[in-house]
């Protein structure tokens, strides 16, 4: 399965080629130069996607590393402020609702 280049990466190979052109060198010989060019393009091009594909992994095992290292050191402390918020968040929607239903009986009551 061969890749083909794309439009730019062809005009800049063939720019190059006629750059680097000698007296008396014919187009077939530019041609080749280009094609040789375009293939060293293409060749770094491999290159740098594979270092940047290791770089990312790279990345990602560290930045996985450092959040099981902080996760282990705090798990405890989060579990118990996880259960905490719930607790706190319950309490005022059960006082809120408490507080509604006595002003709804107390409303009843008096405009009866």
């Amino acid at each position: 399965m061969k890749k083909t280049l794309s439009p730019e990466t062809q005009q800049d190979a063939l720019a190059i080629a006629k750059a680097t052109q000698k007296p008396g060198q014919a187009k077939e010989q530019t041609k080749l130069i280009a094609a040789g060019i375009e293939k060293g393009i293409a060749e770094y091009k491999k290159r740098e996607k594979a270092k940047a594909r290791d770089r990312d992994k790279a990345r990602k095992q560290q930045q996985k590393n450092k959040n099981m290292s902080v996760s282990n050191d705090d798990d405890s402390d989060t579990s118990y402020t996880e259960s905490e918020s719930r607790f706190n968040s319950l309490t005022w929607s059960l006082m809120g609702l408490l507080l509604l239903s006595w002003a709804l009986f107390i409303a009843y009551f008096f405009y009866r």
